[in-house]
């Protein structure tokens, strides 16, 4: 990547109303006091970056609509290009015409909404806090404030979902103006209220098969809808893929500020600890490294084949593939790529690659 290119920018807000009970997202309950004393945290590390230029900005949390009002000074304190991708996490029940009305002003011009679900009893098992009528009022509000750029967050694989009630999150989501969809299968991690309880909800999720069906039909259906996938779990209409993710696909360079923010800068991958104290405390943020010398040609593979637009197809890849069954598999334009159905076994594909 060349020194002068713009690089991408995450905000890590580590605020909540409630945590989720399957989240391991750094956060904390929120605090207003605490809220302008990280924003002003926020800002005294902005400053190292000065003479940086940033292209995509990502506000993620947590939940960024609860310091709407400190979103716009943290913003003016970067350099941010023109016509710039600037997203803001949201949450469905965190919203009201205020909100949206300083978020459009303070430049964000793109959301991203945690829906989750459209089926109130997935919504229940997953300890949202919204109901399907408060995400669909929150998307249309928001295409009324102006914002055209419109992103989705569904949950996969949710306890006691069928490819029946995914069909009908998936149609009803469809209907609405957005222009993204993001589907995760759900992961029990272990320091959360999920992992706590494993055995409990491990026995109302769909087997693995039963998973695979309902990635496989979330593609089916998004891709109906005219969103085209393209990435293992992102769907866009046409011009409408998320920029900044794509900048952690193709292995350009971020700034991530904030506990728990991850960074790719000047060939150096590290993050900043989780803990908002030391965050506000610290003149600037601890970095610690994870990678000074990240190995190129394996994360060219790792998040290449995260992308339905492949990697560039070597002769060692090609010798290995004969260990892989071809339905996972396509080759065009000397490009390999992965099927749907490869995508669900993407980690054991690449381990076979990089071997």
């Amino acid at each position: 990547m060349k020194n002068n290119a713009p690089r991408g920018l995450y905000i890590h807000v580590p605020f909540c109303k409630k945590k989720c009970p399957y989240c391991d997202f750094y956060s904390l309950p929120f605090n207003q006091s605490k809220a302008e004393e990280y924003k002003n945290a926020v800002i005294r590390n902005l400053s190292r970056y000065e003479n940086e230029r940033f292209d995509t900005v990502y506000v993620g949390g947590g939940t960024p609509a609860l310091i709407a009002e400190y979103i716009g000074e943290i913003l003016s304190r970067a350099n941010i290009t023109e016509n710039a991708e600037i997203t803001a996490e949201c949450n469905p029940d965190t919203l009201s015409a205020d909100t949206l009305r300083i978020l459009k002003q303070s430049g964000v011009n793109r959301l991203s909404f945690g829906v989750q679900s459209l089926c109130a009893e997935e919504l229940s098992a997953l300890g949202r806090t919204h109901t399907a009528r408060t995400a669909a009022d929150a998307v249309l509000q928001a295409e009324k404030a102006g914002f055209e750029n419109i992103s989705a967050d569904i949950m996969l694989a949710v306890p006691n979902q069928t490819r029946e009630t995914l069909a009908q999150t998936l149609t009803a989501l469809c209907g609405l103006p957005i222009t993204h969809v993001s589907a995760y299968l759900l992961k029990i991690e272990e320091n959360t209220v999920f992992g706590r309880r494993y055995d409990e909800i491990s026995a109302k999720l769909p087997d693995e098969d039963a998973q695979g069906a309902l990635y496989l039909t979330a593609v089916e259906l998004l891709e109906k809808h005219g969103f085209r996938q393209y990435e293992i779990s992102n769907f866009a209409k046409a011009g409408y893929e998320s920029r900044h993710n794509l900048k952690y696909w193709h292995a350009e360079e971020y700034v991530g500020i904030g506990p728990s923010a991850h960074s790719y800068y000047n060939g150096r991958r590290f993050f900043v600890p989780k803990s908002l104290e030391k965050f506000i405390s610290d003149e600037f943020q601890t970095e610690q490294t994870l990678e000074t010398s990240p190995d190129r040609e394996e994360e060219r593979v790792m998040l290449g084949l995260r992308l339905t637009d492949g990697i560039a197809l070597t002769s060692e890849i090609q010798q290995r593939l004969q260990y892989i069954p071809r339905e996972y598999y396509k080759i065009s334009d000397g490009k390999l790529s992965l099927t749907p159905k490869g995508f669900l076994v993407s980690n054991e594909i690449i381990a076979v690659l990089l071997n």
